[in-house]
């Protein structure tokens, strides 16, 4: 299975683009792109171009992590639900998780409502993390519970008025 539109919409929209290189929160690592880090250094500068590159690169690891740790069948939006998650995360903190644990037990509700737990950064809640868990575990639950082998194609419309909703209860906040 691989990432499906939604979900790359979904990374693009919390990830946001910057092309110089930027600290995302105060305890954080560099970034440029799509919330690309590794070999990062305060001050570099990438094309439109690379960002995307790195994109899919990064999202190569996330779907290998998936393709090792997850042992039960998923529909698209959950897959391209964990994807963000995981792409935020790391894979150790997703490895370790009780979220993973509740997923392959086959308790799929369980696991989604795991994913607001994952909403601070060295113990502050932070707004961002709580928008972007919640459109995580809308788009998770978007679909019947009963995955199926073969991945449905993404509706679009649901991550799009997912979308809408949180710019507009975002608009001035910080």
């Amino acid at each position: 299975m691989k990432i499906g539109k939604q979900g790359l919409a979904l990374i693009k929209l919390f990830e946001g683009l910057d092309l110089k290189a930027y600290m995302p929160t105060p305890n954080d690592r560099p970034t440029i792109g799509y919330g690309h880090t590794k070999g990062v250094k305060m001050g570099m500068k990438i094309s439109r171009e690379r960002a995307d590159a790195l994109l899919v690169e990064d999202l190569a690891w996330v779907e290998a992590v998936i393709a090792k740790k997850v042992t039960v069948s998923l529909t698209q939006p959950q897959y391209d639900a964990l994807c963000s998650f995981i792409y935020n995360v790391g894979a150790g903190a997703f490895s370790k998780s009780t979220l993973l644990r509740r997923l392959n037990e086959g308790n799929y509700v369980a696991a989604a409502n795991q994913l607001p737990r994952w909403n601070k950064q060295k113990k502050m809640v932070l707004n961002g993390l709580t928008r972007r868990r919640a459109a995580e575990k809308a788009l998770f639950l978007s679909e019947p519970l009963a995955p199926t082998k073969v991945a449905k194609k993404p509706t679009g419309g649901l991550l799009e008025a997912l979308m809408a909703f949180f710019v507009s209860i975002t608009k001035g906040r910080g």
